[in-house]
């Protein structure tokens, strides 16, 4: 078989690669922990979600960019937040039975206390950068932070409090 000048043969294949996949047909349904927010860290979490939301978002309303202090409270803020949602969406969807090749108690202990000694750092940061500049504004927004930032710093201590207790209580056994 001869080609015209400037044409190509493509060649496709289909792979029947399905390890892994549920059958056709099947569904995998994600199973959800209704009674983890009633549960001690569970209600911690919720709470360092919504008090770090508040510590980030009342710092990016200011001119925040200025003082290089408050772009480590961000940082600490931003990263923890997302972190913990990221927890809590597995937690709630009880994902962690699904890998049990992870040492979930081990990283919620690493996480929580990295958390509580960041989150520390960070708020005493915020509460000592916070300055009376003539933008009132911006020292209501940055003082209200330093309050939130401790706020969830001891939640973070709780959780790493709880951890520690579920850590402890899998390596004894």
């Amino acid at each position: 078989m001869e080609q015209a000048p400037g044409s190509r043969t493509v060649t496709t294949t289909r792979s029947s690669f399905t390890a892994g996949f549920p059958p056709a047909g099947a569904s995998s349904t994600l199973a959800y922990d209704r009674e983890f927010l009633r549960t001690a860290p569970g209600g911690l979490m919720l709470a360092e979600i919504v008090l770090g939301l508040l510590v980030w978002t009342l710092i990016a309303g200011t001119e925040y960019f200025r003082y290089p202090a408050f772009g480590w409270v961000m940082f600490v803020a931003v990263f923890y937040w997302v972190l913990t949602v990221f927890f809590l969406i597995i937690y709630l969807t009880m994902t962690y039975t699904r890998i049990p090749q992870v040492p979930w108690t081990t990283v919620g202990l690493c996480f929580n206390g990295s958390a509580f000694v960041l989150y520390l750092i960070a708020a005493i940061v915020d509460a000592s950068s916070v300055t009376n500049e003539e933008n009132s504004h911006n020292y209501n927004s940055w003082a209200a932070s330093s309050f939130f930032a401790f706020m969830v710093t001891f939640c973070y201590a709780g959780n790493a409090y709880f951890s520690f207790i579920s850590w402890r209580s899998r390596t004894s056994q």
